[in-house]
């Protein structure tokens, strides 16, 4: 089992998004037959086994083990990952293209530069799981807190300005066999519980919301 599986296919992502399926898929964190799974949900394990089947076609989850029991033989599943994440590639007409409007401080700007994150590291996911390859990654999470709104647009120039430096100094166009390598940097305001709500009035000399990303 993975600790997260990209979905990329647009059906296995409506099949995801299923109350049900989506309850199924967590509760096989741990591997459970039908009938196990039907105690735990509420439903007739008949349900639960047509669910299982459209989870399985999609690849979401997977066959662990087949235990006879009389003239019975019971499946044991599980989920082919610890949690799940759906690439905009599932949605590739309307997915978010960063290059339409490139504004480094506005918030939408960023989620379409996280979009099309998600979007390259999920399809190197695929790739190196399929060649049984690890891909090389680095990233940072961390939190600053600025007296104020002057503080942290000093901060995100300077951050700036230092990546761009790190970026000059290491890029070479011209190494024979080198591989270019993506780089984002953010800023965002802290959300810190999933019912936090960001203030309706913005600060004045921001615009939708206060980011600094550069890009290689």
């Amino acid at each position: 089992m993975f600790e997260v599986a990209v979905i990329e296919d647009p059906a296995a992502a409506e099949v995801s998004l299923d109350p049900v399926r989506a309850r199924l898929l967590a509760e096989l964190a741990e591997p459970a037959s039908a009938t196990m799974l039907a105690a735990k949900v509420g439903l007739a394990r008949q349900k639960v086994n047509y669910h299982l089947k459209t989870l399985e076609q999609h690849g979401l989850v997977e066959l662990v083990e087949e235990r006879r029991k009389g003239n019975v033989t019971e499946r044991v599943m599980r989920a082919t990952a610890a949690s799940y994440v759906i690439s905009p590639t599932a949605l590739a007409a309307v997915a978010p293209d960063p290059d339409r409007s490139p504004d480094r401080l506005s918030a939408r700007w960023l989620l379409a530069v996280a979009s099309q994150l998600v979007r390259d590291v999920g399809a190197l996911i695929t790739g190196a799981s399929k060649a049984k390859k690890r891909v090389a990654t680095f990233a940072l999470d961390g939190e600053v807190r600025f007296a104020s709104a002057a503080d942290r647009a000093a901060f995100a120039e300077e951050l700036a300005n230092a990546v761009a430096t790190l970026v000059s100094k290491y890029h070479d166009e011209t190494a024979e066999g080198g591989r270019d390598h993506r780089v984002i940097v953010a800023i965002h305001p802290s959300v810190k519980a999933r019912t936090a709500e960001v203030s309706e009035t913005p600060e004045i000399g921001t615009s939708e919301t206060d980011t600094a990303t550069t890009e290689s």
